[in-house]
């Protein structure tokens, strides 16, 4: 999967009226408008996100850390639980990352589910990113990288306090009740891609 951008801005058509002179596309005066009509406006935004899948063992690194920080620190969940045999290069995982201004703020795997579907795990937005759309920007992101690897559904164990945000992802939860999953409450969710 290439770098996926998100933020751009796309081409607008407007009008522009300066001061009451009257001007043409080139900016010379003329006497016949009082406007100016522009064909393009381009804007220019920097693109400051990008999801990437991993492909070196320093991306991988950084997703570790990510992980590390949010689900081995602050959610107490234990090393031997979060790091498996998934967290390798060579497994037939897929590591996703997303990237702030070339920052590693967050990532995610997948593995195939039992039905074939692509298991979103491991989602981890580091705390200071939880708010402006990084989770969904990344969500967004791993959805296109199972879809470019023939997946086409998904299926995800959300931690209940999550259950709102991936549904409005589009993901519906599919268990009738929570269940423990490393002492953190989770519900079954799942889309079709």
């Amino acid at each position: 999967m290439g770098k996926k951008p998100f933020g751009c801005v796309p081409t607008i058509h407007t009008v522009v009226s300066l001061l009451n002179k009257r001007y043409n596309n080139d900016g010379n005066q003329n006497n016949g408008s009082t406007a100016c009509w522009f064909d393009r406006v381009e804007e220019k935004t920097e693109v400051t996100r990008e999801v990437i899948e991993v492909q070196n063992q320093q991306q991988l690194d950084a997703c570790f850390a990510i992980r590390r920080k949010v689900f081995i620190e602050e959610q107490n969940v234990p090393e031997h639980i979060e790091i498996d045999d998934y967290d390798r290069l060579d497994s037939s995982a897929y590591h996703v990352l997303l990237l702030d201004k070339g920052q590693p703020v967050a990532t995610g795997r997948i593995t195939t589910y039992t039905d074939g579907s692509a298991k979103m795990q491991r989602v981890a937005v580091l705390p200071d990113y939880r708010k402006g759309g990084y989770g969904s920007s990344l969500m967004n992101g791993m959805e296109d990288c199972a879809r470019s690897h023939g997946y086409i559904r998904a299926i995800l164990d959300a931690q209940c306090h999550a259950e709102g945000f991936y549904d409005r992802l589009g993901y519906r939860t599919i268990s009738a009740e929570p269940f423990d999953d490393a002492g953190i409450p989770h519900v079954r969710m799942i889309k079709d891609l």
